[in-house]
């Protein structure tokens, strides 16, 4: 076990008996003892002593205890919505995953986008955000990998060698995969963890709703314009490969194709339910005004595609259906146990009245708006490079909105902007698991990705402060 590992899971529970124990009050007794659980909490999330889902229990255990919420109260968090609005999410990738049709739809992105160098490598983004919106990051990372490596190594083994532009090619593929893993979470509701805990915050805290579509909105440009950004920093100032030519890359992509064979029924079939999904969760809001006794919800859509894609046979003589409940043992469960986790916390600490008496100190203090909107999102970003963004927005995000709450701006103008900054991780190999996997290839240094995920991170928070001035004001 490592060093840090082990300082951390016994410097937690010590942390949290000295602040519970403490003979004056920094806030109040509530307070402090929410402060002395999310400080346990982000010790043993930072260090990962211990599973960050594990970590994520502590509040159904130690709330109750220290009389800050009944049990059913805190419980009530991990079967909130949202948890089940990603769990229907997490079986239709599996789904995806499971009849191969994410690995179709990414291979055929790759073959329309062009097979020149830079066009190869623009495709593999492309196919990696796409699949992002839809699946884990690290799902879609693991999907790309071995079709790249497979064009890497006819560079390897061309006439020439691996020449320096072979090597930026590699580097511009690999970095390319793990940055558009990570900005294409960012387009949808379940494309990434962070943006499920911000709205389950809002809908249990504030009785704010954003709809699938209205994040969309803003999430899905968001999205293309790092993808795009990223793309241009590689191949055209980081990592240039002119010169390079190769036509074999069609080769390899025509090769996986057959493989996958023709599409099955089963595919169209899933492609169907995922379909009229996505169409549910455009439209929602449209079908609602049609037929307002539906009351649709996004998790009611996400649960009926879940209940679907286990419910319709695909042979029912054979009894055999798309997915099966064996099937949910590669389920993430321990993230949906982190949801609920965040989302306890945060109910912890807007009873305790932290939230409040952060906003009753900004609204005290004479802070730019701006600046202080800037050096959150700052914050954010460079802090996720260090530990789980879905736990960092877990702990912060109350916090965030009793800032925004003491500035007297609406809360979503500083949640939202702070809440995708915590998914523009590019610069370290730990800070998320696209990053980790594109690094044991073989083909990245720290120091490439570092130098590279500097310029992309700073360009990110130029972003988020525009999206805070210009573009919320006007969507929300």
């Amino acid at each position: 076990m490592e060093l840090s590992k082990k300082l951390g899971l016994f410097f937690g529970p010590i942390t949290f008996l000295i602040l519970v124990n403490l003979p004056f009050q920094m806030v109040s007794e509530k307070g402090d003892s929410v402060i002395a659980v999310a400080i346990w909490m982000l010790v043993w999330w930072i260090t990962e002593a211990v599973s960050i889902s594990v970590t994520a229990l502590l509040p159904l255990l130690l709330l109750p205890i220290l009389k800050i919420l009944p049990i059913a109260e805190v419980g009530a968090n991990y079967g909130s919505p949202i948890v089940f609005l990603f769990f229907g999410g997490f079986v239709m990738a599996l789904a995806l995953e499971k009849v191969n049709l994410h690995k179709r739809i990414a291979l055929n992105i790759i073959r329309l986008t062009g097979t020149t160098p830079n066009k190869v490598i623009l495709g593999f983004m492309i196919a990696t955000a796409s699949l992002s919106m839809w699946i884990s990051n690290t799902a879609s990372t693991v999907v790309m990998l071995p079709i790249a490596l497979s064009v890497i190594n006819l560079l390897i083994n061309d006439e020439d060698g691996f020449t320096k532009n072979d090597r930026n090619f590699a580097l511009s593929v690999m970095l390319g995969i793990a940055f558009s893993a990570n900005a294409g979470g960012i387009a949808t509701v379940i494309g990434t963890p962070p943006n499920s805990v911000l709205i389950g915050l809002l809908e249990n805290e504030y009785n704010t709703e954003i709809s699938f579509l209205k994040w969309m909105t803003l999430g899905l440009p968001f999205s293309i314009i790092m993808v795009s950004i990223s793309y241009l920093v590689l191949v055209k100032w980081m990592f240039p490969n002119r010169d390079l030519k190769f036509n074999a890359s069609k080769e390899v992509i025509d090769t996986e194709l057959e493989k996958l064979g023709p599409t099955s029924g089963k595919e169209k079939l899933v492609l169907a339910i995922f379909g009229v999904t996505v169409f549910l969760w455009i439209f929602r809001t449209l079908i609602n005004a049609v037929f307002p006794q539906l009351g649709l919800t996004d998790t009611m859509i996400s649960i009926f595609a879940a209940v679907t894609l286990f419910a319709i046979p695909y042979n029912l003589k054979k009894g055999d259906f798309i997915i099966k409940w064996q099937d949910t043992s590669k389920l993430a469960w321990g993230i949906l146990i982190l949801f609920g986790g965040g989302l306890a916390l945060a109910k912890g600490m807007s009873t305790s009245g932290i939230v409040d008496m952060v906003a009753a100190a900004i609204a005290n203090s004479d802070i730019s708006v701006l600046l202080t909107a800037s050096l959150l999102i700052l914050l954010m970003l460079f802090m996720t490079e260090l530990m789980s963004n879905v736990a960092l927005v877990a702990v912060l995000a109350p916090v965030v909105a009793g800032i925004a709450i003491g500035l007297d701006i609406p809360i979503l103008y500083l949640l939202i902007p702070v809440t995708i900054a915590s998914s523009c991780a590019f610069m370290l190999p730990m800070a998320t698991p696209p990053n980790a996997i594109v690094f044991a290839s073989g083909y990245v240094k720290i120091a490439q990705m570092a130098r590279v995920g500097v310029i992309l991170n700073l360009i990110a928070v130029g972003l988020l402060i525009l999206v805070f001035q210009f573009v919320l004001p006007w969507l929300f």
